[in-house]
């Protein structure tokens, strides 16, 4: 297993408000695609997964109209 940190944003879809919610925790997983499956919720479900050279995995997540970002940095 893995230890990761993951950071979870919360877009505000509210006009001329740009804040969004952050959540910081880190996780031990062997698949971040498993660990991500628990924010997949919703009837309309659409994701992005993008890995980085760095090795940081980013999906942007768009469920029911409200967009997320989760990412996923591999701690030592």
């Amino acid at each position: 297993m893995k230890r990761y940190e993951m950071v979870r944003e919360i877009f505000n879809s509210c006009s001329n408000n740009q804040m969004r919610d952050v959540f910081i925790k880190e996780i031990e997983t062997d698949s971040v695609d498993h660990s991500v499956q628990e924010f997949l919720i919703g009837a309309q479900v659409q994701y992005e997964k993008q890995e980085n050279p760095d090795g940081s995995v980013i999906f942007d997540i768009d469920t029911d109209g409200i967009k997320q970002r989760i990412t996923f940095t591999e701690l030592a």
